[in-house]
Order: C-alpha cells, then sequence, then structure tokens
C-alpha cells in the first residue's frame, strides 16, 4: 500500500473565503473516493488546525500500488477538481509518497 500525503498553504484571503475554499477542496477531492481504481481511502482535514500549523489543508489518502497512484494523479477526475478547486486557491504544496 502507498500513503500519499499533502499539505497545502492557501493563498492570501479574507476568513470566510478560506472556510469557502477548505470546504471545496475537502468536498472535491473526497468525492473522488470509489471513482479512481486503486483508491482506497481519502480523507481531507480542514479544521482542527492548532497555532502551531504552518499548513492550511491535508490530504490524506491510501491506494493499492504506486502504480495506482501515478492512475490518480493522472485521471481525469482528480484533475478537473485539483484544477477548478486546489490549484487556483493554494500559494504552497508538500508532498510526503511513501510505502507502508
Amino acid at each position: 500500500m502507498v500513503k500519499h500525503i499533502i499539505l497545502w498553504t492557501l493563498k492570501e484571503m479574507s476568513e470566510d473565503e478560506k472556510t469557502k475554499v477548505k470546504a471545496e477542496i475537502k468536498t472535491g477531492l473526497e468525492s473522488l473516493a470509489g471513482k479512481i481504481p486503486g483508491l482506497l481511502e481519502i480523507k481531507v482535514v480542514t479544521e482542527g488546525r492548532l497555532e502551531t500549523s504552518n499548513a492550511d489543508v491535508m490530504l490524506d489518502s491510501s491506494f493499492e500500488s504506486f502504480e495506482a497512484l501515478k492512475t490518480y494523479a493522472k485521471h481525469p477526475e482528480h484533475v478537473k477538481v485539483a484544477d477548478e478547486k486546489v490549484r487556483p486557491f493554494t500559494a504552497n504544496r508538500s508532498c510526503l509518497d511513501f510505502e507502508v
């Protein structure tokens, strides 16, 4: 199994805008469950952030294999969510992929 963890920092915007953007990122990415072969689990964390954090949103996902992760990266449903709900609103992205 492969874990795919992403941390994003949002661009500068009002707190109301951040709340809306985070909700749309969460809904968009979590809607991919069951739509992409090899995607086992997907969860987006947007709430409960402590003041010691330096990221706004976390994606925690699991895949059957590294090949499944590569399929997810190019899948049209994922690309659509990334292009419409994530990339326009994020300033920084960090990624950690690893086998478990």
